[in-house]
């Protein structure tokens, strides 16, 4: 029996790091700071917007009528939001991936 003592880094079959680069970090973190903004404005100045310029002033629906159809607006926002970083978050973990591959 062999008792020595070897770095922790040095032992053959060690876990590899999937940590990835630091850039691959900042753009996933970017990305997802972009998405939080726009999923939390987006919604919202639509929902503004299209209750009093849409709906009350072009269209002349009632108040009532404009709160509704402008939150239909606001929920339609939100879905495409959710599905535009489904999409770009796919494409990016798809890229990384044939990037690391090439390695």
């Amino acid at each position: 029996l062999n008792y020595e003592k070897t770095p922790v880094g040095s032992v053959a079959g060690t876990a590899p790091d999937f940590r990835g680069n630091d850039g691959s970090l900042v753009s996933v973190l970017r990305t997802l700071l972009f998405f939080t903004i726009l999923m939390i404005t987006l919604p919202i100045g639509l929902y503004f917007a299209s209750k009093s310029f849409l709906f009350e002033a072009f269209l002349g629906y009632s108040n009532n009528d404009s709160y509704f159809y402008a939150a239909i607006v606001a929920v339609l926002a939100v879905h495409v939001v959710l599905a535009l970083f489904v999409y770009v978050a796919w494409n990016e973990g798809s890229r990384q991936q044939r990037e690391g591959k090439q390695d």
